[in-house]
C-alpha cells in the first residue's frame, strides 16, 4: 500500500475518500471498447439502482462522463416532449441551475421561486399546477446544497403525478448519505455523480430513471447530442458501452465504493454522516458562530454558518490557516447573507470533526476573530 496524505473535506463534494478507492484506479491499461470493461459497467448500472431502490424492471440506469451538473443539462434537454413546460420548484442555487438550463435551450418553463431559507409551500406547487396544465415536468433538488435545506420530494412527486407530470429530482448531495426510495419517494428520475455519497472520484455522473419514459423520449425534440438520454441509454442496451469515452479509471473507483458501501450497509452509512453532522452542529454552537437554517429541515449532511461580525474575519485567511493543517472548509451559496459551509460527506467520522475544531479554534486565535 502507497502512503497517501489524508485531507478531512468538509466541502460539499468531491468528498474525502478511502485509499482503497484511491488505489482502484491503478489498473492495467484497458480499451474502453472490451468486452470485460462493458461487463464491469453492466454490473455498476444494476449496484448504482440499488443505491435507491429502484426495481429493474420499471428503471434503468445510465452513466455519463462529466460533473454532476451534466446530469440537469442531460435531464432536462431529454425529457420536455413538444409543446410542454418544466416547473422548477426553486429555493436555492442548484435548483436555479436547472432553471438556467432551461433558458440556455429556450424550453417553456416555470421558475416557482421562494426563499432560500425554507421549504416550497406545498400549497403553491399545487395551485401551479392546477394553473399550469401543460407541464410535463416538474423539478426539485432533493438537498439544497448551497444552504442545507432538504426538500420534500416525496410530497412535490405525488403532486407532479396526480397532475399528469413526471417528477425528477437532483440527488447529487443526497444520493447514498441520506434515506432514498424512487418508488416510495414518487421519483421518475433521479441523479447524482460519482464524487459525492458514494465518496468515489469526480468524472462519473449518473441518471437513474424509469425505463418507458426513456423510450419514449426518443420521439421528443433533439436538443443535444452528447447530452441526449436516450441516445446513450440505446447505445448501452446494443453495445453495453457509452456512446463516447468514458472515464475508466473513474469507474474502477466507483466499482470500488459500491464494493465498500454495500459492505458497511446504508443505514451504518447513514448514522455516520447524521453523527458527524451533529458533532459539526454541536462545535459550531460551541464557538459562538451562528447557523441561516433552521435545523428542523436541514438535510443532516450540510451546515450554513454566518460570517462572524468582526472586523477581523477572513474566510480566505480562516480557509488558508485550515486547510493548511489538512482541512478544507468552503464558501456558501446565499447571496443575500455571507456563509460557510461545513459538510458531513465523504469517509470521515466525529473525531475528525473534532480535530478540525480545534484548528478552527486557534485560526480564530491566530486572527484575533471575537465571536
Amino acid at each position: 500500500m502507497m502512503s497517501i496524505k489524508r485531507n478531512v473535506l468538509l466541502n460539499p463534494g468531491p468528498a474525502t475518500t478511502t485509499d482503497t478507492v484511491k488505489l482502484a484506479q491503478v489498473v492495467p491499461d484497458i480499451c474502453p471498447r472490451e468486452q470485460e470493461f462493458a461487463g464491469l459497467m453492466k454490473g455498476l448500472r444494476s449496484d448504482l439502482q440499488k443505491v435507491v431502490h429502484a426495481p429493474e424492471n420499471e428503471y434503468t440506469s445510465v452513466l455519463f462522463c462529466g460533473s454532476g451538473t451534466i446530469n440537469i443539462d442531460i435531464c432536462i434537454n431529454s425529457l420536455v416532449p413538444e409543446g410542454k413546460k418544466v416547473l422548477v420548484v426553486n429555493n436555492g442555487a442548484y435548483n436555479t441551475r436547472a432553471v438556467e438550463v432551461c433558458q440556455m435551450y429556450h424550453i417553456p418553463h416555470i421558475d416557482l421561486k421562494s426563499s432560500v431559507f425554507e421549504q416550497p409551500d406545498l400549497t403553491v406547487v399545487e395551485q401551479t399546477l392546477k394553473d399550469n396544465p401543460d407541464v410535463a415536468v416538474v423539478y426539485c433538488c432533493h438537498h439544497e446544497t448551497g444552504t442545507g435545506v432538504l426538500n420534500p420530494i416525496r410530497e412535490i412527486g405525488a403532486l407532479a403525478h396526480q397532475y399528469g407530470a413526471i417528477f425528477v429530482s437532483d440527488t447529487t448531495s443526497s444520493l447514498g448519505m441520506i434515506p432514498l426510495d424512487v418508488v416510495k419517494d414518487n421519483v421518475d428520475f433521479c441523479m447524482a455523480s460519482a464524487q459525492k455519497g458514494l465518496m468515489a472520484m469526480s468524472g462519473l455522473s449518473f441518471i437513474i430513471g424509469k425505463t418507458d419514459i426513456i423510450k419514449a423520449s426518443k420521439n421528443y425534440p433533439t436538443r443535444s447530442y452528447y447530452c441526449n438520454l436516450y441516445l446513450q441509454y440505446e447505445y448501452f442496451e446494443k453495445t453495453g458501452e457509452m456512446h463516447f469515452t468514458p472515464p475508466v479509471q473513474t469507474i474502477y473507483a466507483t466499482i470500488q465504493a459500491l464494493k465498500e458501501y454495500f459492505e458497511v450497509g446504508e443505514e451504518a452509512k447513514f448514522a455516520r454522516h447524521r453523527r458527524v453532522y451533529e458533532a459539526i452542529r454541536e462545535g459550531v454552537t460551541e464557538l459562538g458562530f451562528k447557523t441561516v437554517i433552521d435545523p428542523k429541515i436541514e438535510s443532516g449532511l450540510v451546515v450554513s454558518v454566518k460570517y462572524p461580525d468582526d472586523p477581523n474575519w477572513s474566510f480566505e485567511k480562516v480557509h488558508d490557516y485550515c486547510y493548511q493543517r489538512g482541512f478544507t472548509i468552503y464558501p456558501g451559496k446565499i447571496s443575500t447573507t455571507n456563509t460557510f459551509r461545513l459538510c458531513a460527506l465523504g469517509t470521515i467520522d466525529v473525531k475528525d470533526i473534532e480535530d478540525f475544531f480545534v484548528v478552527l479554534k486557534d485560526a480564530l486565535k491566530e486572527y484575533s476573530i471575537k465571536l
